[in-house]
């Protein structure tokens, strides 16, 4: 999962996370459920700067029986 991150604002991005929340899909399309995870922002991002991170999006394969595939729909971001 590749994302662009532009900091907009006045002063710097210092901190914050990533959450994903990766979906697990049946074979009839019914969402049987989400699986999070979270991850530090690359930081920091200056003012009007822009930063792109790429993250391995993993679910334990239990999770996924035969027939069923995962989507990350969500995508959530906190920052200081």
């Amino acid at each position: 999962m590749t994302l662009g991150f532009h900091n907009t604002g006045g002063s710097a991005v210092r901190s914050g996370t990533v959450t994903f929340g990766t979906h697990i899909i049946g074979a009839l399309g019914v969402d049987w459920g989400t699986v999070e995870s979270t991850e530090e922002l690359p930081t920091p991002i200056g003012p009007g700067l822009r930063k792109e991170k790429t993250w391995t999006v993993c679910v334990e394969e239990w999770r996924v029986p035969l027939g069923m595939h995962v989507e990350t729909r969500d995508v959530d971001v906190r920052w200081k």
